[in-house]
């Protein structure tokens, strides 16, 4: 095994490790691990699946990831574990009060940290910074605040910095923004044909603004002012708006790349991103073959992307709250507001 991690996040098929998925992790040793609702059953069972996964890569800190925003994304839904709010209704109560709404919001997002980094998970990779408009894809629809982009901003920047002060890494996506997005990337390949103007002053400007969050998700939608053909998370040309127009000097990874706006093999998918001069691909999904195939095309995670890492890995700190006395709290705030 390589002592550079590869480039890749790998994902898992079931609850539980195989001896075979083990031993091909020991092998080609991928950086991080992604986990969703059929691997998360209950806290013993999540902490002994990032533990041995931890264990084949040789490294105690790799990351692990899920998908943990509220609403309707929030993989940790079974067992024992409390239920979130989505980004829409804290947006909600935020209109309602201003800052009633981002109390709330920082304060279930240390519950929610906290949660995830007692079971070992590194991130839940939120929040989403995308406008939301009549004509958006419902795949966004109330995972994001609203169209207003300082509104976006003020109620993100209270999710990245109550999952810093837990230790939880945020991730802020879908840079550079696929609100203007009509379709589902998941399901085909989005174009948007706004005018660089219009995306500098409008979906740009929360991830500008919160261009120290130490990680992003890079978008599989093409922006056709800057790149008629290519989806950002796979176009050498946005990878450039993003690091120099954007300013955002943080470790960047792709979305899914199982994703159909995306095209090609598992691993041409692997190489575009990596090509294209993003940090990290993220293989989400995928059977032990899957991850093989994808493991062979990635590449060594580069010095710089391991020093973005290291830095982001430097602001992480050590509260810990109460997190169903805070879920509570939090619920007893929108009770009063009369906010459902």
């Amino acid at each position: 095994m390589s002592s550079t991690p590869l480039a890749l996040f790998v994902g898992l098929p079931n609850p539980t490790l195989s001896d075979d998925e083990f031993a091909l992790f020991r092998e080609t040793n991928p950086l991080g691990l992604f986990v969703g609702r059929r691997n998360l059953r209950e806290p013993g069972q999540v902490k002994v699946l990032i533990e041995r996964f931890r264990e084949a890569v040789g490294r105690e800190d790799a990351p692990v990831f899920t998908d943990q925003e509220g609403g309707r994304v929030q993989h940790l839904d079974a067992g024992p574990w409390p239920l979130f709010r989505s980004f829409g209704e804290f947006a909600e109560l935020a209109r309602h009060d201003f800052a009633l709404g981002k109390k709330a919001l920082r304060l279930s997002s240390q519950a929610m940290g906290t949660m995830m980094s007692e079971l070992g998970l590194t991130s839940g990779c939120s929040p989403v910074l995308d406008l939301v408009f009549s004509t958006t894809s419902s795949v966004i629809g109330a995972r994001a605040f609203g169209a207003d982009p300082d509104f976006i901003a003020a109620l993100g920047r209270e999710v990245v910095d109550g999952l810093l002060e837990t230790g939880n890494m945020p991730i802020m996506k879908h840079i550079p923004g696929h609100g203007r997005a009509t379709l589902d990337s998941h399901k085909e390949r989005p174009v948007v044909d706004a005018s660089r103007e219009l995306l500098t002053s409008t979906d740009f400007k929360p991830f500008v603004a919160l261009r120290d969050t130490p990680w992003a998700m890079v978008a599989h939608v093409v922006y056709s002012a800057f790149d008629k053909e290519l989806p950002a998370s796979i176009s050498p040309i946005m990878h450039d708006v993003i690091r120099n127009n954007m300013g955002y000097d943080g470790v960047l990874i792709s979305d899914c790349i199982f994703m159909e706006s995306l095209r090609g093999t598992l691993p041409e998918r692997v190489r575009q991103v990596l090509d294209a001069g993003f940090d990290i691909a993220l293989h989400s999904h995928g059977d032990l073959a899957e991850s093989e195939a994808a493991a062979k095309a990635a590449s060594p995670l580069t010095a710089a992307a391991q020093k973005r890492i290291d830095a982001g890995k430097a602001r992480l700190g050590t509260l810990k709250v109460d997190v169903r006395a805070v879920h509570a709290e939090v619920e007893d705030m929108f009770n009063s507001a009369l906010v459902a």
